[in-house]
């Protein structure tokens, strides 16, 4: 059996690393959709003719929150460290997670995602 390799002309490239980059959408989503190798994506996204510029400045983006349970209904204060036992599980774009459980400095939290989405 012969495999048959395609052609992706330098427009096809840049439109593919473009989807690629878009905030939310991963590689391999975009692999899938055009029938390739997201390997062949990352290499793309590496060569500085194909790969999106980088903004000089990202957009705020918001993310949908759930809140399945509120132990309490008192404010807590931004530098005290949480008393009660809680969870925070946050879930970031390509299969990160982040999850804070038991008393935990909320200003840490927030520095710890503040440098991880940076």
């Amino acid at each position: 059996m012969t495999v048959k390799r395609r052609f992706w002309s330098d427009e096809e490239k840049r439109s593919i690393c473009l989807q690629a980059s878009a905030p939310g959408v991963s590689v391999a989503q975009v692999a899938q959709r055009y029938s390739m190798n997201a390997n062949l994506i990352f290499k793309w996204l590496r060569d500085a003719r194909f790969a999106p510029e980088v903004e000089a400045h990202r957009e705020a983006v918001f993310l949908p929150v759930e809140i399945s349970h509120v132990l309490t209904d008192e404010p807590i204060a931004p530098d005290a460290v949480s008393p009660v036992g809680g969870l925070v599980r946050i879930e970031l774009a390509g299969g990160h997670r982040i999850i804070a459980e038991g008393g935990f400095d909320p200003s840490a939290l927030g520095r710890l995602l503040k440098a991880w989405l940076s």
